[in-house]
C-alpha cells in the first residue's frame, strides 16, 4: 500500500473506502431520486473502483419488465457521463489526488454499476498526456 493509499483528507484507508461509497451513493440518490441499495470500494495504487448494485427507478424497472434493458443501459450511461465531474469531485476529496481517467459500466442481471478512476500521479501515462 503506498502512502497516498494509507492516509489523506479523510485519514485512513478504511475512511477513504467509505467516503467514496457513501459519496456515490448520494450523488445517484440526490439525481436519480433512488440510490443504490449496496456500495463497494476498492482502492489501490493510482486506481478506485466503485461498484454499486439496486436503485433502478420505477421507471428503469418498467423498461427492463417491458424488455427495453438496452434503453435503461443507454440512458445510465449518458447520465454518467454528464455526471463525471460530480463524480471526480467525490474521489479527488476523498483521496487528495486529482482523476485522470473515469470510466463507467452498467449491466442488468445480477444489476451493477462500476465506476472506475485513474489518479494521478501514475506510471500509466506521461506526463506530457495530462491535460
Amino acid at each position: 500500500m503506498t502512502e497516498h493509499d494509507a492516509h489523506s483528507l479523510y485519514g485512513t484507508h478504511g475512511d477513504v473506502l467509505t467516503a467514496i461509497s457513501d459519496g456515490m451513493v448520494a450523488l445517484l440518490k440526490e439525481f436519480y431520486g433512488r440510490g443504490p441499495t449496496q456500495a463497494k470500494t476498492y482502492y489501490h495504487d493510482d486506481l478506485v473502483v466503485c461498484v454499486l448494485r439496486g436503485g433502478f427507478t420505477r421507471v428503469e424497472q418498467t423498461l427492463l419488465d417491458g424488455g427495453q434493458g438496452h434503453a435503461v443501459i443507454q440512458q445510465r450511461m449518458i447520465f454518467q457521463e454528464v455526471m463525471r465531474e460530480r463524480f471526480e469531485a467525490v474521489i479527488e476529496h476523498a483521496t487528495g489526488r486529482p482523476v485522470i481517467g473515469f470510466m463507467s459500466g452498467n449491466q442488468q442481471n445480477p444489476d451493477m454499476i462500476c465506476e472506475v478512476f485513474v489518479l494521478s500521479p501514475t506510471d500509466l501515462v506521461a506526463d506530457h498526456e495530462l491535460p
